[in-house]
This record gives structure tokens, sequence and C-alpha cells, in this order.
């Protein structure tokens, strides 16, 4: 069996994020960057298929030069192999975009599942993993909370606001797993000093058949035309209660005033 998990390089949810006044997207350099917290979901599921069944995987990852670190990070795991694309013409790429390149560069593997997260810290329009299965015509699997690969076919569980789905589809197939889905495990120092040297295919945008004029910013199906720093947070409104019903009547006021009530 073998699998594929596309991963994302995205800003450190813990730090303060700022827009490059230039092209208006966000200013990698101003916060450190790093491997899509939800990922590590889709991670951990792989590794399980691998020690479980003896799959075969391979994490795939659309970025910059600077960004293979983060492929490194995600062989840390136990991973047998990296891929990278990287080419200035993707830079500023939004979801379909994005989700066109991934489908570019998986069309020239050989996958029985691929396994996404089903969302990205930074962005979460929680679209490329359908994007990607309806780009190469092939089942989509979303939201999965259990996963199950008998043989040709795979099952995923699903948590609705209605209950359980339970949804199957031949393979190979592409599916998206929820956080509640597993506890990913820590790499070992033997899986970070392993990682320094496993194979990475670094692949062009040329190198995949990919067309520069359906990528990128210009391709961006929006626009960011202006923007504003987030203003100063206010000072909030402080009720002391003297023991005489009087902080009641102001509370009451100022929920009455804000709407909440």
């Amino acid at each position: 069996m073998k699998v594929l998990v596309p991963v994302k390089r995205v800003p450190d949810t813990a730090g303060e994020k700022k827009i490059d006044p230039n092209d208006k997207t966000v200013d990698r350099d101003s916060v450190e960057s790093v491997l899509c917290p939800v990922n590590e979901f889709a991670i951990e599921e792989a590794m399980r298929l691998k020690e479980n069944d003896g799959a075969e995987v391979t994490v795939l990852l659309m970025g910059p030069e600077s960004a293979q670190p983060i492929v490194r990070k995600a062989l840390s795991y136990g991973l047998d192999a990296g891929i990278q694309i990287t080419d200035d013409a993707i830079a500023g790429s939004d979801a379909l975009s994005t989700a066109k390149v991934i489908a570019k560069a998986l069309e020239a593997e050989e996958f029985d599942v691929v396994i996404f997260g089903n969302q990205s810290t930074d962005a979460r329009t929680c679209l490329v993993p359908a994007a990607v299965a309806e780009i190469l015509g092939l089942p989509s699997l979303t939201y999965a909370r259990n996963l199950e690969i008998d043989g040709d076919n795979v099952v995923a569980h699903r948590e609705t606001e209605d209950g359980w789905e339970v949804v199957e589809s031949s393979l190979p197939a592409v599916v998206s797993v929820v956080e509640a889905i597993n506890e990913p495990r820590y790499p070992s120092f033997k899986g970070i000093m392993a990682a320094k040297s496993k194979p990475l295919d670094v692949k062009s945008l040329s190198d995949i058949g990919g067309d520069a004029g359906d990528v990128g910013a210009d391709a961006a199906a929006a626009t960011m035309y202006e923007f504003e720093p987030r203003p100063p947070k206010e000072a909030g409104t402080i009720v002391e209660d003297e023991g005489d019903g009087a902080a009641a009547g102001q509370l009451a006021t100022w929920l009455v005033e804000k709407k909440f009530v």
C-alpha cells in the first residue's frame, strides 16, 4: 500500500502575524513557520497504516525552498520519503490553485490513498482535500474521525450534528481527517536524525506539468485591496460591588448597551 500525506508550512498560531504591504500576503519572515498542527493527525494515521499494514508513506509539500525543514519535520515522525514542489510561480496561490498543484504532483505518483488534515490553521477553508479529489476524479471521504482500509476498500466514520455517518469507497481515494481521529506521537530522537538523510525529491511546477497561468496570486479568485493593523485592545469596564446592589444595576445597563441582552 502506498500512502501520500500532503502537508503545509504555516505561521505559528501563537505568533503575531503581519501583512506584507507590497503584495498584501502574510509576511512569512515576521513569524516563525511550523508544520501545520492539523497535519500531525494525518501523519499519525498514515504511520499506523505503515506499522499495521506495511504501507509506504510519502509526504508532499508545496512551498518555497525555505520550507524544506517542514518536510524534514514530517519525515521525523517515521515517514519514508518526501516530495517538495518549489516554484516562484505558485506564490500567493489560493485554495483552488493549491489543489491544482497538489493534484498535478499526485498524477505522477502511484498511491492507494491520500490523507489530508481537514484544514490548515492559517486559512481554514477546508476546501483543498475535496478539490484535489474532484480534479483527479477520485472518491472524496471528508472529515473522517475513524478510518479503516480493508483490501481495496476504505471506510470513513464521521460525526455530524445528526449523528454518525459511515461512507465507503474503493481505492484509490482522497481522505481528510479531523483532529479527534487519533493522538499524534512525538518524533523520536532516532526519527529526527534519520529524517536528515531520507529521500527528498524537489520538483518545479514544470517538472509536474503544471501551468503557471493557473496558479499564483494572479490566478487567485479573491484579491485583497487594503488592510489595517488590528486596533489596540481597549481597557475593559470594571464594576465594583459595594454591597448595596448598585453593581447589579450597572452590570445590567452595560449588558443592554452592548446588546448582550
